[in-house]
């Protein structure tokens, strides 16, 4: 019997823009992360939003909400309104769980989901989802400077000029194209 082996998650510290990330390479060979429903599960435990189980149906509405906040994310980042379309898709998900957040023992943040579904999950992606699209959190929305990638981030730096959603992924890619591309136009350089 075979294992069936899934891409890593990219997980960042931002809920929406790393639930954006479970389909990268957008504007390449993308790469999905959340094939099926348990995925998904994975995905969610992993970020502190234990699901009891998912349907098809559930990933499917998943992944409307993904492309959503990945188009007003994008939108925002080019400084032009959000799509009336993925803004609604956001606020039906934000409005339809019944999650809460509440208190950890160590005085930290914790979400707790009403009914451990995947709408309750969904419900807290989409609220984090209208804090950084609407400007209300500190930072600023940008896209991945990787012309593969153009992934939506929300950039907290001091200076905010990150150009790279992940710079172990996609920065050091395009560090070592460029290296490259200047070694092969000067073969006498030694790297």
């Amino acid at each position: 019997m075979s294992v069936k082996r899934f891409p890593e998650f990219r997980l960042g510290k931002v809920l929406a823009t790393s639930f954006t990330a479970t389909l990268t390479e957008r504007c390449g060979e993308p790469v999905e992360r959340i094939p099926v429903p348990e995925r998904l599960v994975d995905w969610l435990a992993v970020n502190g939003l234990k699901v009891d189980s998912c349907s098809d149906s559930q990933l499917e509405h998943a992944r409307q909400l993904r492309e959503a906040i990945h188009e007003a994310a994008t939108a925002v980042a080019t400084q032009v309104p959000p799509p009336a379309a993925a803004i609604q898709v956001i606020n039906d998900c934000s409005t339809g769980g019944q999650a809460s957040a509440v208190l950890s023992p160590r005085g930290e943040q914790e979400w707790y989901l009403g009914s451990a579904s995947v709408e309750d999950a969904l419900s807290v992606i989409a609220a984090d989802a209208v804090d950084i699209v609407s400007g209300a959190r500190e930072g600023r929305m940008a896209l991945c400077a990787s012309p593969t990638c153009r992934a939506a981030f929300f950039d907290t730096s001091r200076a905010a000029t990150r150009r790279w959603c992940e710079m172990n992924t996609c920065g050091n890619r395009e560090k070592k194209a460029r290296f490259l591309a200047n070694k092969r136009q000067d073969p006498s350089r030694v790297g």
